[in-house]
């Protein structure tokens, strides 16, 4: 059976506080904003395990959408109006979509942000997030 949306987000909402440290995902010592996501939905069975591979910089030299393709590999993209809280937001960052969350609900997003850990944000209000480009992704219903 296919975990649910509200299991996603209490798994998600279990990590809030966890330091950000690029390429981690261990939960309450470090994670960024790739391995979060992908720790919380494979701690749910909903993805394999994976390893993505990338350099702390890779976003402000490349073209090519790693993140996106990742996404794509186990989910499908929705429009915004349609993206419900579990699934994966991705924010343009530099030249490509690298900056990914799970979606809460209303406008409210859970992601592993640099300097500051996992935390929940409003897309609508946080600066970073509200003036960059968006793609959302969905597990459920494929």
């Amino acid at each position: 059976m296919i975990a649910s949306r509200e299991e996603v987000v209490a798994e998600a909402m279990t990590w809030l506080r966890t330091p950000y440290h690029h390429r981690a995902r261990l939960k309450g010592i470090g994670a960024d904003c790739a391995q979060f996501p992908v720790a919380v939905y494979e701690s749910l069975g909903l993805i394999p395990h994976i390893e993505p591979e990338y350099p702390p910089d890779w976003h402000m030299h490349r073209d090519e959408d790693r993140y996106v393709q990742w996404a794509l590999r186990f989910a499908r993209e929705v429009q915004a109006d349609q993206a419900m809280a579990g699934d994966l937001a991705i924010w343009k960052w530099g030249r490509a979509y690298s900056h990914g969350g799970i979606l809460l609900e209303g406008p409210r997003v859970i992601h592993s942000y640099i300097g500051v850990g996992v935390t929940i944000d409003r897309r609508d209000q946080h600066e970073e997030l509200r003036q960059r480009p968006s793609r959302f992704f969905t597990l459920w219903g494929q």
